[in-house]
Formats: C-alpha cells, sequence, structure tokens
C-alpha cells in the first residue's frame, strides 16, 4: 500500500503519471464518478452523526451548525474529498497535512463523563473513515455498480484514503467482510444525541448561504439517503426498520443510476473532467482487447 508520505514512495512515483492515489483503472474512480454517490454522501454525514463523541466534537468545533458558514465548510469537505480521490500526489499531501493540523488542534468535551479528548483520536477518524466508505459501498452495490469482487476491491483500494487523514492503514478495514465485522463491533456505542437530531435537521431543511437549488436537491438526496441507511440505524433517527424500505430504496437507486446514465455529465472541475476522460479510455482499451 503506498503511503504518500513517504519519501521513498514518492521517488518511486515521480517517474511513473501522476494519477494520485487511484487511476484510471481502479475501482474508486469508477466509482466515484457517478452521480448517484451523491446519495451516499449524504448517508455518510448521517452515518456518521450516531456516534456521540465525533458528532458532539464536531458540533463543538465545526462551522456546519452556523447557517451563515456551513454551506462553505458543506463545499469545503466535497473539495477536500474531490482532491483526495482524484488529485495528483501533491495535491493529496497537502490536503491530508491541512486536515491532520486543523484536527491535531482541536478538542471536544463529553457531557456524560465530563471527559475532554481529542478530536483526531484514532477510534473518532476511524469511525468516520468506515461510516464514509461502508456508506459509498452500501450505495454503489444496491445501485449496481459493484458485485462482490469490486466491492472488495473498492474497501481494499479505501485504506489509501484513510492513510491520507493519519489513521493507521493496519486498523483499516480491507474488505466487506472486514467492514461487516468493524461496524458490529462499533453499533453498541452509537446512538441519537441531541446534535445528531440537529446535523440531520440541517440536512433535510438547509439554511443559510447555498442557493435555493442547492437546498432542494441537499434535502432530496438526504432523505434518499436516510432510506438507505441499515434498518438499527433508520429505528435510532426514529423510524421503522421495515424490509420493504430497503427494497424500494435499493430499486429506487437502481432506476436512479439508469436515469443519471443517460443524461448529459454536470460539468465539474478540471480534475474531474480529466478523471472522466482517463475512465472512458480505460474502458475503451480495455473492451478492445
Amino acid at each position: 500500500m503506498i503511503d504518500v508520505r513517504s519519501r521513498s514512495a514518492r521517488g518511486v512515483l515521480e517517474h511513473m503519471v501522476d494519477h494520485g492515489l487511484f487511476g484510471p483503472r481502479s475501482v474508486t474512480w469508477r466509482v466515484h464518478l457517478e452521480p448517484v454517490m451523491w446519495v451516499a454522501g449524504m448517508r455518510a454525514l448521517l452515518l456518521q452523526s450516531l456516534d456521540p463523541r465525533v458528532m458532539r466534537g464536531t458540533y463543538q468545533n465545526s462551522a456546519l451548525f452556523d447557517p451563515k458558514k456551513s454551506y462553505a465548510r458543506f463545499q469545503r469537505t466535497v473539495e477536500f474529498v474531490g482532491t483526495r480521490t482524484f488529485g495528483p500526489l501533491a495535491d493529496v499531501d497537502r490536503a491530508g497535512a491541512r486536515v491532520r493540523r486543523l484536527h491535531a488542534g482541536l478538542r471536544g468535551h463529553d457531557p456524560d463523563s465530563g471527559e475532554s479528548y481529542r478530536i483526531d483520536a484514532p477510534e473518532g477518524l476511524l469511525w468516520v473513515h468506515a461510516a464514509e466508505i461502508e456508506s459509498y459501498l452500501d450505495v454503489a452495490r444496491r445501485s449496481g455498480l459493484l458485485d462482490d469482487d469490486s466491492a472488495d476491491a473498492y474497501v481494499a483500494e479505501s485504506v489509501r484514503a484513510a492513510e491520507v487523514v493519519g489513521i493507521d492503514p493496519a486498523t483499516v478495514p480491507s474488505s466487506v467482510a472486514e467492514m461487516a465485522e468493524y461496524m458490529a463491533a462499533v453499533r453498541p456505542r452509537l446512538r441519537m444525541t441531541d446534535e445528531a437530531r440537529r446535523a440531520a435537521g440541517n440536512l433535510f431543511a438547509p439554511q443559510g448561504a447555498a442557493p435555493l437549488q442547492v437546498r432542494l436537491g441537499i434535502a432530496g438526496l438526504s432523505t434518499l439517503a436516510l432510506a438507505t441507511l441499515p434498518r438499527w440505524a433508520r429505528r435510532l433517527y426514529g423510524l421503522p426498520g421495515l424490509p420493504t424500505t430497503d427494497w424500494s430504496t435499493t430499486l429506487t437507486l437502481r432506476g436512479l443510476r439508469t436515469a443519471t446514465g443517460v443524461l448529459p455529465a454536470v460539468p465539474g472541475p478540471p480534475e474531474i473532467e480529466e478523471a472522466r476522460r482517463l475512465v472512458r479510455s480505460s474502458r475503451a482499451a480495455a473492451e478492445s482487447g
């Protein structure tokens, strides 16, 4: 596994075409270029919010809860994920260093125990990463983007993303089975808090500087994302965890993926447009033999 902070790794990679952590033949690029994955991003935020310490640390330190600043903060998060996924190694390195530096100076307070804790505590960072990747994995599989083999490959590739924010790769789930084991292990500590309720409210009725069409889009995506959560997580949000919801949501995701597949792609930043071109070229080369 490549550590972008390793000098020896950089020395080797300098002589290669710099496609960042993943590249056009990766499962990660193929998955993250799909518009349906916006649902997964919202799902990740809802799932991450169920860890009390992570949510309270975010509430106490983040602009996400300030209507005047929340949209800009949301945009920075989207930009970081885009850079981490599609950017060249130097940009990934800078973005990761900036996030690690920011996290290192922040503390949270647990009102239940009275304890103070680091925002960059390993268990918190790992939860945020795992909830994000498990969300992308779930939506990608249910929308028909991944089969069993490519799902395992996607989770294995995601370990590289975890390293960027300072997580020990030895602790990161690297297969679908390991991800399921991790999620089962942390589930007892997850619950709904007042901070999580407020975070969810901001997703379903976003306020502030975001344009109206963006606020409506976020609310719509969040509503679908809530339905994609595991049954136990939907119950924590006060919703019934019915199998019929799972079936209908999977059908909706497949329909949404089909619909977005026949529509023109929304123009993106230069690195996204280049990634689209490279993935198309890679697919064409593979099909031609």
